[in-house]
């Protein structure tokens, strides 16, 4: 396997540490102005799966709300028990009333 060692030379950036390494004003303002520019890089990608996840978790979440509703909608055993109480007191009615 081949050794993964990046060749030196000019044409490689060194990394620095601004705490360690005395640098100038201009190269700390320089420094910060691309890691400035890294960072709005970034943004912009976080941004697009940041607004993508939240569509798709606002889908779930409205998915299972509309669900809920149709399942609910559609549930009768309520209905079945007040016509059953109806039918029982009914009955109690008829045999315990002197008429």
């Amino acid at each position: 396997m081949a050794e993964m060692n990046p060749p030196r030379g000019p044409e490689f950036a060194k990394r620095l540490d601004p705490r360690k390494d005395s640098l100038s004003k201009e190269q700390i303002e320089f420094v910060r102005r691309v890691e400035l520019a890294q960072w709005h890089k970034n943004l912009q990608k976080r941004r697009g799966r940041n607004v993508l996840t939240g569509l798709a978790i606002g889908a779930v979440v409205l998915g299972i709300y509309g669900y809920t509703f149709y399942s609910v909608s559609q549930e009768r055993f309520l209905d079945d028990l007040e016509e059953e109480a109806n039918s029982a007191r009914r009955r109690h009615d008829s045999k315990t009333s002197v008429n």
